[in-house]
């Protein structure tokens, strides 16, 4: 009896393995700048694989989140952004499903600028806390349900940091305990600030700031955070801010915007202004760290807009060109126009385009051939470039222009 209550057992126990594998995960949301993993790629599927000729059906359209280029996070059924009105920056919360407004927060001074007045950066999400840069300066923890302030500070004042000319732009990166931000201060270019209370950890290096945001990179014990400062691509260790290692062709001496990429021991930085990208090979030994020019290419430019690494191939815009790249190897593989100089994220085999102009565009994510599988154009409410970068988030396809915004409903049925 006891042999025959074990098998059963054993074979209950590996029906139950195999039926919890066969469950499709859920995918991570997307609570931070890009994604989960902070590298434009969304895990949803059950999406369009081809938009009808006027493009996917509205789901909801919703105005008075103000000026800004900020893109969004989400968790929880609700959207979050950052936009400014009069001349108050704010913190704001949508329902996803409808978007309707939840809740807004003031955040600091509107930052005003010649290509765009209002904040530029994404909130983060961690766990029942929010956490947000402003135009000005002002870095923020609420509460995501209410809204209410934990804690705020403003980089300018306390570490002496030198806005960049057209405004701070980095969204918030969590490592564990703390948050790290460049400031571009003297002597504090990079700091670290708890994130419970946002005391000072540690400040360290002079570097000006860039508009890029940082990455998390980790190889073997070592945790090494990548940033693309005004000055060069440099690795801290999060611990300290000690300088790991430093990069700087691939600066470009006005705007280093576009997010670095990491895969396993390799990063990619690139940045236009006729400049290019470069693949490094980082090799870390104890707390040491070093970084090697695999290639450099004038293949890959970006401007405002990060590329995609999907497969063993990177998909971005070139300056104005949609462009495919062997990662490895740097070799261009094709260029298209495709909807104009854009911004892109990838979901479910595509590649969804959103041009400063706003046309969005969906395209095949193949090394092959640009082929193109729908696109439509929206009736812009402003006479700004459409540089908010677009999310997928619950089959909502979400995209902005200034105080507008729109979800696209883009799964299948």
């Amino acid at each position: 009896m006891w042999a025959r209550l074990l098998i059963a057992t054993t074979l209950g126990a590996l029906l139950m393995a195999v039926t919890s594998a066969q469950q499709p995960a859920t995918p991570a949301e997307w609570f931070q700048w890009r994604g989960a993993n902070r590298d434009g790629i969304s895990q949803e599927t059950g999406l369009l694989q081809e938009w009808p000729k006027l493009g996917p059906p509205l789901a909801w359209r919703a105005n008075g989140v103000g000026n800004g280029y900020s893109s969004f996070s989400t968790s929880g059924g609700r959207l979050y952004t950052l936009g400014a009105r009069g001349g108050i920056e704010y913190v704001i919360a949508l329902d996803r499903a409808s978007g309707k407004k939840v809740w807004e927060t003031q955040n600091g001074q509107r930052y005003q600028n010649d290509r765009g007045d209002g904040p530029r950066s994404t909130p983060t999400v961690d766990g029942d806390r929010l956490y947000v840069l402003g135009g000005s300066g002002d870095l923020t923890c609420l509460e995501n349900a209410t809204g209410k302030k934990i804690w705020s500070l403003n980089i300018v004042q306390k570490f002496g940091g030198v806005n960049p000319y057209w405004g701070y732009s980095e969204s918030p990166l969590i490592v564990g305990d703390r948050i790290l931000v460049n400031t571009g201060g003297r002597r504090a270019g990079i700091v670290a600030v708890a994130k419970a209370d946002g005391s000072t950890l540690w400040q360290q290096h002079s570097d000006g700031a860039g508009y890029s945001s940082p990455m998390l990179m980790r190889t073997g014990r070592l945790s090494q955070v990548i940033f693309f400062t005004e000055d060069r691509a440099m690795a801290v260790d999060p611990r300290d801010g000690r300088l790991l290692w430093s990069y700087n062709k691939a600066n470009n001496g006005t705007a280093n915007i576009a997010t670095p990429i990491v895969r396993g021991t390799h990063v990619f930085v690139s940045s236009d202004y006729g400049t290019g990208g470069a693949l490094l090979d980082v090799r870390a030994a104890g707390n040491l760290a070093t970084a090697n020019e695999v290639y450099f290419t004038r293949d890959m430019r970006n401007h405002h807009a990060s590329s995609v690494l999907v497969g063993e191939n990177l998909y971005g815009f070139s300056s104005s060109i949609l462009t495919a790249l062997a990662f490895e190897t740097g070799k261009m593989l094709w260029r298209d126009r495709s909807v104009g100089k854009g911004s892109l994220i990838y979901a479910d085999n595509r590649l969804y385009l959103y041009s400063e102009d706003g046309v969005v565009g969906l395209a095949e994510a193949s090394p092959a051939a640009y082929r193109e599988h729908g696109r439509f154009t929206l009736q812009q409410q402003s006479n700004l470039p459409t540089w908010s970068h677009p999310i997928i988030a619950g089959g909502v396809l979400v995209v902005r222009d200034q105080d507008n915004v729109y979800g696209y409903d883009v799964k299948t049925r």
